[in-house]
């Protein structure tokens, strides 16, 4: 296993104690983007993520998600870039991405959900997502909605995305009503025929994979925007690191 590409991280014994984690600690694939190639040659316009970041998917800790988790596992994405790219105060200082259990109790805390919400197994979304990391980084997070159509997905969420990675450089969370996966975007890409965005699909479950068998299957992949649901509404959650000093 290359060094590089792979990290630990450990859980500080977050919901273990309630057998909601199987694993305290646990080794994730790293930058799981590098090294994929450009949809196409000669793009008008790309822009990346900026930074590392670990990829949290399904299972990662033990705990079997699946059919639920993925928006936790974006959210742990996203707070895997901001524990390893920017200058935390106190409150989030040397922490690693919350545990679906922290998450959740986070969120009851905040008075968003009930107490009956603390080891359910409902899904969260990209408002969530916001409250979150401002609850354990004071990371603000940009919320855009973007309407059904090819014209707002390839224009709206597009520009978006494109003007997000130029500035502040985070990983995104995306997520919809008809089309209602989470996803992790990490770039985009503008050509003269459309566009495409690179995304980390949390839904994987397995063992460990190398970043090359990730990109091979698919969870890493670049996704033309004309292939998302074109009669869905997406949202997009943007961590603001600029409002924050970078490493």
């Amino acid at each position: 296993m290359d060094p590089e590409s792979h990290e630990k991280i450990d859980w500080l014994g977050s919901g273990a104690e309630e057998g909601m984690i199987v694993q305290t600690s646990q080794t994730l694939s790293k930058n799981a983007h590098c090294g994929l190639s450009h949809p196409r040659i000669d793009p008008m316009k790309c822009s990346l993520v900026k930074g590392d970041y670990l990829y949290f998917h399904y299972g990662c800790d033990g705990m079997d998600d699946r059919g639920w988790g993925c928006g936790y596992r974006t959210i742990q994405t996203m707070a895997s870039w901001i524990c390893h790219n920017c200058t935390l105060q106190a409150k989030g200082r040397s922490r690693p991405a919350p545990s679906l259990p922290e998450i959740q109790q986070a969120l009851v805390t905040m008075g968003d959900k009930p107490n009956s919400f603390s080891g359910s197994r409902e899904w969260i979304g990209t408002f969530e997502a916001s409250l979150v990391l401002e609850y354990f980084y004071d990371v603000p997070c940009k919320l855009v909605h973007v309407r059904g159509g090819g014209a707002e997905l390839e224009h709206v969420a597009v520009e978006e995305l494109h003007q997000h990675f130029e500035k502040h450089g985070s990983p995104v969370m995306m997520g919809g009503d008809r089309d209602n996966s989470s996803k992790g975007i990490v770039g985009v890409w503008t050509g003269d025929k459309g566009s495409y965005l690179l995304v980390i699909d949390p839904h994987y479950y397995g063992c460990q994979l190398e970043r090359g068998d990730l990109q091979r299957r698919g969870w890493v992949a670049w996704k033309r925007v004309s292939s998302l649901d074109q009669s869905s509404f997406y949202n997009l959650c943007m961590p603001q690191s600029a409002k924050i000093a970078t490493l």
